[in-house]
């Protein structure tokens, strides 16, 4: 969200001779005029970015330009690929994705003034390899996504947004042909539109699973047998991220493996999805690994934007309001090599992309009436970007 800065004074020196009315006039309205020059052109947003490098780095966003500055690094010791944003509070959280030790969620404190982070507290997240976080809509749970473990929980958030405590795990079992599927590997969670399910896209049992989620106790409740049962994706597809529109009629599954959207229709009273349409990420005359990595829908629903990792671009589909089907509108490079987050700026007009081999986060402005992006030439280098968030 575009923030303004403290106004400028204007000041009046003493020991002056009287001037004309008219030129007082004029000499106020000028440095007013000018004042509202100067906010409008510090109008910036904080970026944090996670990277697997163990540390997150911080850059203002111009929102009325499009133009990056880079802040630096901001915080260091845990593998943060993952970050994410309070909703209300000044608050990031990022993840610990490093597989040889228990996983955690980290609470830090934003300085809007100097994108500084601080550390609140942090949490276990009751697994290993950490590599997701979501929160649901009343700022209450964060979910975890243990992806080594193959495991989800939630965590219970305060409401100054620091980290409560760790409330329930669930551990997932599956397997798949390719050899990344040897075990269950939960790659996000989602809580349903209901607010009543929590999803988890697995992308090692090619599962979407479907917990009951109680927002009071801040519990997954796993399958007992009569409860609702998985969404079974294709064998070898590897089920990654989960997104849904705005009216929860449809979610958009994309898979890594076999790098495909999923149109699923969501049936809350049964807890159950319904396959739709299948439509492939990757080109028809692409001949290398195929790899789909993020999924965003715009604001009003009308757009569906993917990162295609195997081909290094962004891929923008149209949405058909009634069916919920996909029809591909535009293929765009990057802006580097092996895209791996995005993050789509509150006010719908632009998406940054956090290109992980390159080492650059690039701005592209996003045209709201056609859905389509444009590469703005503005990046930023680091090593090996992932994640995005922007903090309002």
């Amino acid at each position: 969200m575009t923030r303004f800065f403290q106004r400028d004074r204007l000041v009046r020196s003493g020991g002056f001779v009287a001037f004309v009315a008219l030129t007082l006039l004029t000499a106020l309205l000028g440095a007013c005029t000018s004042a509202v020059t100067r906010q409008t052109d510090t109008q910036t947003d904080l970026v944090y970015v996670g990277t697997q490098a163990s540390q997150i780095r911080a850059l203002r966003f111009d929102a009325a330009t499009g133009k990056l500055s880079a802040i630096g690094i901001v915080a260091q010791g845990p593998k943060s690929t993952w970050v994410a944003a309070h909703p209300a509070h000044p608050v990031l959280y990022a993840v610990d994705d490093d597989s040889t030790h228990e996983g955690s969620v980290t609470a830090y404190a934003v300085n809007r003034a100097t994108g500084a982070l601080t550390k609140v507290n942090a949490v276990p997240a009751g697994g290993n390899g950490t590599t997701n976080l979501w929160m649901d809509d009343n700022a209450t749970t964060l979910l975890a996504a243990n992806f080594n473990s193959g495991s989800v929980s939630s965590i219970t958030v305060e409401p100054d947004g620091s980290l409560g405590s760790l409330v329930s795990t669930v551990k997932e079992t599956g397997s798949g042909p390719n050899r990344r599927q040897a075990s269950a590997h939960a790659h996000s969670a989602v809580v349903d539109p209901s607010g009543r399910y929590a999803l988890v896209p697995d992308l090692g049992a090619d599962r979407v699973f479907v917990y009951r989620y109680d927002p009071v106790t801040h519990a997954l409740l796993p399958d007992e047998g009569d409860g609702p049962h998985p969404f079974v994706a294709p064998t070898g597809s590897g089920p990654r991220h989960i997104a849904f529109g705005p009216d929860g009629t449809f979610a958009y599954l994309l898979t890594e493996l076999s790098a495909e959207v999923m149109v699923l229709r969501w049936d809350a009273s049964n807890a159950r999805f319904t396959l739709v349409q299948s439509v492939p990420v990757s080109s028809a005359a692409f001949q290398g690994v195929k790899s789909g990595a993020e999924i965003a829908i715009s604001g009003d629903g009308r757009f569906v934007y993917v990162e295609n990792r195997g081909e290094n671009e962004l891929v923008v589909y149209r949405v058909n309001a009634d069916s919920g089907t996909l029809a591909l509108i535009q293929r765009v490079a990057s802006g580097g090599d092996r895209p791996w987050g995005f993050a789509i700026h509150p006010s719908g007009k632009w998406l940054l992309v956090a290109n992980q081999r390159s080492g650059t986060v690039n701005v592209f402005s996003v045209d709201t009436s056609t859905g389509k992006v444009a590469d703005t030439g503005e990046s930023a280098a680091m090593p090996t970007p992932v994640g995005i968030a922007f903090v309002e």
